[in-house]
């Protein structure tokens, strides 16, 4: 009897759930699915047709004549994969000493420095951006500073360029990359640091064997939050990376805007996500903590 109240008591509890994400994720992406296999229409839209040349457009058995086979979209896709793979390499290397030097902090400034991470969510992303424009273009702050101190000649070109985007994007993620990582490790068993030492354990034997274990849920999640929404960005390279900087967010948003494109840009966005997938189930199994 207990059990079967239990289980109504959790059929209760996902049913919201669950209808929020079939409505509002499942049927969505069913719809991009459906119409990635649809017509162009001729002014925009879609013509109910079956229509495989979408994806011979991006994978090469476009017909030649209505379709034409162009490389320079598997080209963005690598380019942006590759954007995210260092966006969450360098917010890693950025977060992870600094979630250490956070957590042995008294509770208060521990408090006082969340507060800090999370600060930017309170004030609107485009502004920040924008913010980011006036500090890295030749006459702004970056360069004069560089150029006043006498570190350059001439005012470095960083803005409309791949690092601008990538600079962009650090900047964006760092919060969700520092949160899991700090949650990982202000939960480390500290005895078994201190047992690992006792046993006569280098610190590097006691970072590989004890502490990088521990924290490896953190660096997954941290990694898996972060990687996502950089491979899709389109604001981050629209502000700060130009032509340069295009990414496959940028792309799928002319499709569907510019363009009027809507099952190429459907194609794409099932491109994506298919690709993001893979990689994701690839990292997670080869990174997971061993048990046992």
């Amino acid at each position: 009897m207990a059990r079967r109240r239990d289980r109504l008591v959790l059929a209760a509890l996902l049913t919201p759930v669950t209808l929020f994400l079939g409505v509002f994720f499942l049927v969505p992406l069913l719809t991009i699915a459906v119409f990635s296999f649809l017509t162009p229409g001729l002014y925009g839209g879609v013509e109910w047709a079956f229509y495989h040349w979408n994806y011979g457009r991006i994978f090469g058995w476009a017909d030649g004549i209505m379709e034409v086979f162009e490389p320079v979209y598997l080209r963005i896709l690598g380019r942006s994969l590759s954007f995210a793979a260092v966006t969450v390499l360098l917010c890693l290397i950025l977060c992870y000493p600094v979630a250490f030097w956070v957590s042995r902090l008294p509770e208060r400034w521990r408090l006082v420095f969340l507060f800090l991470i999370t600060l930017p969510f309170f004030s609107s992303l485009i502004v920040r951006l924008y913010a980011w424009l006036l500090i890295l273009k030749p006459s702004g702050l970056l360069n004069e500073m560089l150029l006043g101190i006498g570190l350059i000649g001439a005012p470095l070109e960083i803005l409309y360029t791949p690092t601008a985007v990538v600079l962009g994007m650090v900047y964006v993620m760092i919060p969700f990359m520092f949160l899991p990582l700090f949650a990982a490790v202000d939960n480390l068993d500290r005895s078994l640091i201190e047992a690992s030492y006792d046993l006569g354990a280098t610190r590097f034997q006691t970072f590989r064997k004890v502490i990088l274990p521990q924290t490896l849920p953190g660096i997954v999640g941290g990694s898996v939050i972060v990687f996502i929404p950089s491979v899709g960005n389109f604001i981050v390279p629209d502000v700060l990376g130009g032509a340069k900087g295009l990414m496959a967010g940028n792309l799928v948003e002319q499709q569907f805007l510019s363009a009027r494109n809507w099952p190429f840009g459907a194609a794409l966005s099932m491109l994506i996500m298919s690709v993001v997938l893979i990689v994701l189930v690839t990292f997670v199994t080869r990174l997971r903590p061993k048990e046992g």
